[in-house]
């Protein structure tokens, strides 16, 4: 397992103060910021695209942990490189052939990221394991901030992290959706080590907020 990571989600941030608010996360010691692109097709919502990741990156040098929720993510792969991704993680239900989206993001220098729906089940992934370098369980349905985590999400990470121990593999494993500061912990003890947060990192006191969740790691 590798070490714990916490990932403020943006897309919970005040846009108006984006810069600002990703400076102030930053110096409180958040390491990856997580960055939601919806295309209003695989979930409901739109969020923002590659403008908007082009230029924050010029304001953090913090690991830019983009998560496609969009359809056939392959179509962008080299604009989210080319914008700043570090990391990029697509939906195995929004691809036809989930190997491919793979080693074109590998072959961009990326690192590769799996997404799955509260509603796949977890053995779906296993056969793509080893081409990952972090597997995110969504444990919220995607596509809206401020969902309550879905209870069932703690034994779907249990299962993912016993399979990548089978496996000998270093696996990050991923959450998001729903994870205050109580429920990080249940995620951590059953082998998560990156957890995303939005609203509970961006409402009120950010630098408080951050240091809750990192006095866990």
């Amino acid at each position: 397992m590798g070490k714990r990571i916490l990932s403020p989600s943006i897309l919970a941030a005040d846009f108006a103060r984006l810069g600002e608010q990703i400076k102030e996360v930053e110096e409180a010691g958040a390491e990856y910021l997580h960055i939601d692109v919806m295309d209003g097709v695989f979930v409901p919502s739109i969020s923002f695209g590659m403008p908007v990741i082009r230029s924050i990156r010029s304001v953090t040098d913090r690991v830019f942990d983009v998560h496609l929720m969009i359809v056939d993510p392959d179509r962008y792969l080299k604009e989210f490189k080319a914008c700043g991704a570090d990391s990029i993680t697509f939906h195995l239900e929004a691809t036809d052939d989930a190997e491919e989206t793979i080693d074109l993001i590998r072959n961009l220098g990326c690192r590769v990221g799996m997404a799955i729906k509260p509603k796949t089940p977890v053995e779906a992934v296993r056969k793509y394991l080893s081409k990952l370098d972090m597997l995110l369980v969504m444990t919220v349905e995607p596509g809206f901030g401020g969902q309550k985590y879905i209870p069932e999400s703690t034994e779907r990470v249990r299962r993912v992290r016993e399979m990548a121990d089978e496996m000998r593999l270093d696996l990050d494993i991923q959450v998001d959706g729903g994870i205050t500061v109580e429920k990080a912990k249940i995620v951590l003890d059953v082998g998560a080590n990156v957890i995303v947060a939005g609203s509970a990192v961006f409402g009120a006191n950010i630098t408080e907020n951050v240091k809750k969740y990192l006095v866990q790691f």
